[in-house]
Protein backbone atom coordinates (compact mmCIF):
# COMPACT_ATOMS: atom_id res chain seq x y z
CA UNK A 1 0.00 0.00 0.00
CA UNK A 2 3.13 2.06 0.67
CA UNK A 3 4.49 1.88 -2.49
CA UNK A 4 1.46 2.62 -4.00
CA UNK A 5 1.24 5.59 -2.42
CA UNK A 6 4.53 6.73 -3.30
CA UNK A 7 4.02 5.84 -7.01
CA UNK A 8 0.87 7.99 -6.93
CA UNK A 9 2.68 10.53 -5.51
CA UNK A 10 5.82 10.51 -8.12
CA UNK A 11 3.29 11.08 -10.92
CA UNK A 12 2.13 14.49 -9.61
CA UNK A 13 4.17 17.66 -10.27
CA UNK A 14 5.60 20.78 -8.45
CA UNK A 15 6.50 19.93 -4.43
CA UNK A 16 6.13 16.12 -5.14
CA UNK A 17 8.44 16.15 -7.81
CA UNK A 18 11.18 17.61 -5.14
CA UNK A 19 10.19 14.94 -2.47
CA UNK A 20 10.95 12.43 -4.71
CA UNK A 21 14.49 13.81 -5.12
CA UNK A 22 14.72 13.75 -1.11
CA UNK A 23 13.49 9.87 -0.79
CA UNK A 24 16.23 9.02 -3.51
CA UNK A 25 18.71 11.10 -1.67
CA UNK A 26 18.35 9.56 1.84
CA UNK A 27 17.60 6.86 3.41
CA UNK A 28 15.05 7.84 5.59
CA UNK A 29 13.53 10.99 7.23
CA UNK A 30 15.40 12.35 10.36
CA UNK A 31 15.05 15.77 12.02
CA UNK A 32 15.37 17.54 15.63
CA UNK A 33 12.57 20.01 16.86
CA UNK A 34 13.42 23.43 16.40
CA UNK A 35 14.17 25.75 19.95
CA UNK A 36 12.08 28.62 19.16
CA UNK A 37 9.07 30.60 16.79
CA UNK A 38 6.15 29.30 19.42
CA UNK A 39 2.88 28.36 17.95
CA UNK A 40 1.10 25.75 20.37
CA UNK A 41 0.29 26.61 23.85
CA UNK A 42 -0.14 23.57 26.58
CA UNK A 43 -3.62 25.75 28.30
CA UNK A 44 -5.55 24.50 31.69
CA UNK A 45 -8.78 22.97 30.55
CA UNK A 46 -12.04 22.65 32.65
CA UNK A 47 -12.73 19.28 34.41
CA UNK A 48 -14.96 18.28 31.30
CA UNK A 49 -16.01 19.63 27.60
CA UNK A 50 -18.92 21.45 27.56
CA UNK A 51 -22.04 20.08 26.64
CA UNK A 52 -24.38 21.25 24.24
CA UNK A 53 -27.76 22.13 26.00
CA UNK A 54 -30.53 19.54 24.73
CA UNK A 55 -34.11 19.86 25.80
CA UNK A 56 -35.86 16.52 26.50
CA UNK A 57 -39.42 15.47 25.44
CA UNK A 58 -41.06 12.88 26.72
CA UNK A 59 -39.95 9.43 25.72
CA UNK A 60 -36.96 11.31 24.03
CA UNK A 61 -33.29 9.89 25.23
CA UNK A 62 -31.75 11.61 27.97
CA UNK A 63 -28.94 14.51 27.83
CA UNK A 64 -25.56 12.63 27.04
CA UNK A 65 -23.03 13.98 29.87
CA UNK A 66 -20.20 15.99 28.85
CA UNK A 67 -16.79 14.12 28.25
CA UNK A 68 -14.13 13.71 30.93
CA UNK A 69 -11.25 15.85 29.72
CA UNK A 70 -8.21 13.84 29.77
CA UNK A 71 -4.95 15.13 30.43
CA UNK A 72 -3.41 13.83 26.78
CA UNK A 73 -5.83 16.28 24.89
CA UNK A 74 -5.45 19.75 27.54
CA UNK A 75 -3.64 21.84 24.43
CA UNK A 76 -4.15 24.46 22.28
CA UNK A 77 -2.59 25.92 19.23
CA UNK A 78 -3.27 27.72 15.98
CA UNK A 79 -3.53 25.82 12.23
CA UNK A 80 -2.14 26.30 9.15
CA UNK A 81 -4.68 28.91 8.10
CA UNK A 82 -4.55 30.72 11.47
CA UNK A 83 -7.41 29.17 13.42
CA UNK A 84 -7.21 28.69 17.16
CA UNK A 85 -7.52 24.75 18.07
CA UNK A 86 -8.15 23.49 21.17
CA UNK A 87 -7.89 19.64 21.40
CA UNK A 88 -10.40 19.57 24.37
CA UNK A 89 -13.55 19.45 22.06
CA UNK A 90 -12.13 16.05 20.79
CA UNK A 91 -12.68 14.85 24.35
CA UNK A 92 -14.24 11.47 24.28
CA UNK A 93 -13.49 10.19 21.26
CA UNK A 94 -10.51 8.23 19.36
CA UNK A 95 -8.03 11.39 17.88
CA UNK A 96 -4.55 10.59 15.92
CA UNK A 97 -2.17 12.71 15.82
CA UNK A 98 0.19 12.83 12.53
CA UNK A 99 3.61 14.47 13.44
CA UNK A 100 4.91 15.47 9.28
CA UNK A 101 7.83 17.66 8.22
CA UNK A 102 6.98 19.05 4.90
CA UNK A 103 10.53 18.25 3.18
CA UNK A 104 9.61 14.40 4.50
CA UNK A 105 9.78 11.84 1.76
CA UNK A 106 8.31 9.42 3.50
CA UNK A 107 5.34 11.97 5.34
CA UNK A 108 4.33 12.71 1.34
CA UNK A 109 3.99 8.90 0.86
CA UNK A 110 1.45 9.22 3.88
CA UNK A 111 -0.27 12.27 3.24
CA UNK A 112 -2.68 10.86 0.39
CA UNK A 113 -3.60 8.35 3.01
CA UNK A 114 -4.64 10.57 6.09
CA UNK A 115 -6.16 12.98 2.77
CA UNK A 116 -7.87 10.44 2.09
CA UNK A 117 -9.44 8.72 5.10
CA UNK A 118 -10.16 11.54 7.33
CA UNK A 119 -12.97 13.04 5.81
CA UNK A 120 -14.92 9.82 5.99
CA UNK A 121 -14.06 9.69 10.08
CA UNK A 122 -13.99 12.97 11.13
CA UNK A 123 -16.63 12.95 13.18
CA UNK A 124 -15.63 9.09 15.12
CA UNK A 125 -11.81 9.54 14.57
CA UNK A 126 -10.94 12.71 14.15
CA UNK A 127 -7.12 12.77 12.79
CA UNK A 128 -4.83 15.97 13.15
CA UNK A 129 -1.72 17.13 11.65
CA UNK A 130 1.16 17.92 13.98
CA UNK A 131 3.14 20.28 11.57
CA UNK A 132 7.08 21.06 11.94
CA UNK A 133 10.79 21.06 11.61
CA UNK A 134 10.00 23.48 8.46
CA UNK A 135 9.20 26.62 7.54
CA UNK A 136 5.33 27.80 7.72
CA UNK A 137 5.80 28.50 3.80
CA UNK A 138 6.57 25.01 3.20
CA UNK A 139 4.36 23.46 5.45
CA UNK A 140 1.45 25.46 3.56
CA UNK A 141 2.47 24.34 -0.20
CA UNK A 142 2.46 20.98 1.66
CA UNK A 143 -0.93 21.04 2.43
CA UNK A 144 -2.10 22.16 -0.93
CA UNK A 145 0.22 19.58 -2.75
CA UNK A 146 -1.63 16.65 -1.33
CA UNK A 147 -5.46 17.77 -0.64
CA UNK A 148 -4.73 17.83 3.80
CA UNK A 149 -7.22 21.50 3.63
CA UNK A 150 -10.06 19.55 4.68
CA UNK A 151 -8.04 18.04 7.83
CA UNK A 152 -6.86 20.32 10.93
CA UNK A 153 -3.05 20.90 10.54
CA UNK A 154 -1.60 22.76 13.34
CA UNK A 155 1.43 24.92 13.47
CA UNK A 156 4.00 23.61 15.69
CA UNK A 157 7.52 25.07 14.48
CA UNK A 158 7.85 25.62 18.14
CA UNK A 159 8.02 22.16 18.58
CA UNK A 160 6.11 22.17 21.66
CA UNK A 161 3.77 19.42 21.08
CA UNK A 162 6.45 17.73 19.47
CA UNK A 163 7.88 17.50 22.90
CA UNK A 164 4.75 16.76 24.76
CA UNK A 165 4.14 13.62 23.24
CA UNK A 166 8.53 13.00 23.17
CA UNK A 167 8.00 12.96 19.45
CA UNK A 168 11.80 13.45 17.46
CA UNK A 169 11.37 12.42 14.45
CA UNK A 170 8.94 11.91 11.42
CA UNK A 171 6.29 10.58 10.15
CA UNK A 172 4.82 9.57 13.54
CA UNK A 173 1.31 8.48 14.49
CA UNK A 174 0.03 9.08 18.37
CA UNK A 175 -3.07 7.45 18.79
CA UNK A 176 -5.04 8.40 21.86
CA UNK A 177 -8.17 6.34 22.78
CA UNK A 178 -11.50 7.45 24.24
CA UNK A 179 -10.50 7.24 27.35
CA UNK A 180 -7.17 9.14 27.09
CA UNK A 181 -4.78 7.13 26.76
CA UNK A 182 -1.94 6.73 24.27
CA UNK A 183 -2.45 3.82 22.49
CA UNK A 184 -0.05 3.80 19.40
CA UNK A 185 3.25 5.97 18.82
CA UNK A 186 5.25 5.16 16.07
CA UNK A 187 5.04 4.62 12.45
CA UNK A 188 2.44 3.28 10.11
CA UNK A 189 1.94 2.97 6.76
CA UNK A 190 -0.94 3.66 4.62
CA UNK A 191 -2.93 0.29 5.07
CA UNK A 192 -1.97 0.14 8.65
CA UNK A 193 -3.42 3.65 9.47
CA UNK A 194 -6.60 2.83 7.47
CA UNK A 195 -6.73 -0.10 9.53
CA UNK A 196 -6.23 1.22 12.68
CA UNK A 197 -8.72 4.12 12.30
CA UNK A 198 -11.59 2.01 11.09
CA UNK A 199 -11.11 -0.41 13.93
CA UNK A 200 -10.86 2.53 16.58
CA UNK A 201 -14.90 3.78 14.82
CA UNK A 202 -15.84 0.72 15.56
CA UNK A 203 -14.77 0.26 18.77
Amino acid sequence: MRSWHVRRWARRGGTAAVLAVALLATASCTGTVPPDAAAVEATPAPATAPATPTTSAAGSEPPVAPARIPDTLRFTGTTLTGDAFDATRLAGRPVVLWFWAPWCATCASQAWTVAEIAPQYRDTVPIVGVAGLGEQKAMKDFVTEFDLAGTPQIDDRAGKLWRRFTVTEQSIFVIIDRDGTVVHKGFLDGAALTAKVAELARA
